[in-house]
């Protein structure tokens, strides 16, 4: 099953590489997604009979898998919605990036959501239009696409005259900047599940986050230190203010996922930050990079 699936997410990136290149593969696409929704629905009622048995559950790190993700975000997204249940199958976006590398689009393509992806870039939106508009699956509705340079003063006006408001399934959040702001302001939707990337180089005890600036953009250097968001300590304490509770990442430890309380607990019971530094990655951020990015400008909270 492993090797098959490996064999067929290949297929699928190369498909997606030949887009962006102008090279028209909308029959690969099709095929592709065909069979990677087949394997993916399996995989969701297999989920569900686990739980029904009583069965021992896998961890995050045996069922990630990339369909779009950049890592294995799409496996567990899968994996926590198998076994939670959605309401609406509503997410919004926020840092959407190229369809084709982010949180949402397997959700939208493979399993039918909808939803709002918003991101600074102007090139993102355009290639992010261009597709959705020709692929299959999603050609006859097309998530909503906004280009907006997003802060906490219009975050909730942009989410919510694009008709969203309330209850919504999934936020993916990852702006490479303000996120903790941005998080802390968002009110007018309450996700169930909410994705974060967070600055792993901090580990799992200190709380701090880049100063809030609208117009702030993250130094790209070689170190990749100072691109903002925040410490995971950071957002855990925020998350417990807004009602959300850490339960667990991926593998390498620097994308976190949340749940709001009430749901799922008996599932997806709380885990500590320090459990999400096991990975060498992560504890190679902590040892070797953490000095440099002190360098930058950072505020506890």
């Amino acid at each position: 099953m492993k090797k098959f699936l490996k064999q067929l997410l290949k297929q699928w990136l190369q498909a997606i590489g030949n887009k962006l290149l102008g090279i028209s593969t909308l029959k690969k696409i099709d095929e592709i997604t065909s069979v990677n929704k087949g394997v993916q629905i399996l995989l969701s009622l297999k989920y569900q009979e686990l739980l029904r048995e009583k069965a021992p559950m896998p961890k995050f790190e045996d069922i990630e898998f990339r369909a779009f993700s950049q890592n294995g975000e799409d496996g567990i997204l899968l994996y926590i919605f198998s076994l939670i249940g959605t309401t609406n199958k509503k997410l919004v976006d926020i840092g959407s990036a190229y369809c084709v590398i982010s949180n949402h689009a397997n959700f939208i393509i493979n399993h039918g959501w909808t939803g709002l992806l918003i991101d600074g870039n102007k090139e993102h939106i355009k290639v992010g239009r261009e597709f959705y508009a020709e692929c299959p699956d999603t050609q006859v509705w097309p998530p909503k696409l906004l280009h907006a340079w997003v802060t906490k003063d219009n975050i909730n006006s942009l989410i919510s005259t694009h008709s969203l408001q309330g209850e919504i399934d999934l936020l993916s959040l990852d702006i490479d900047g303000i996120d903790y702001w941005i998080w802390e302001g968002i009110e007018c939707i309450s996700p169930r599940v909410v994705v974060l990337e967070y600055m792993d180089v901090w580990g799992p005890d200190t709380s701090v986050t880049v100063p809030y600036q609208e117009n702030f953009v993250g130094k790209y250097d070689e170190h990749g230190l100072y691109y903002g968001s925040a410490s995971l300590s950071a957002f855990v304490k925020l998350g417990k203010e807004k009602g959300y509770r850490l339960v667990g990442c991926q593998r390498y430890g620097f994308n976190a996922f949340f749940i709001r309380s009430g749901i799922g607990e008996d599932i997806f019971p709380e885990i500590s930050p320090a459990e999400c530094f096991h990975h060498p990655k992560a504890k190679y951020g902590v040892e070797s990079r953490l000095a440099k990015a002190k360098e930058n400008k950072w505020i506890e909270v």
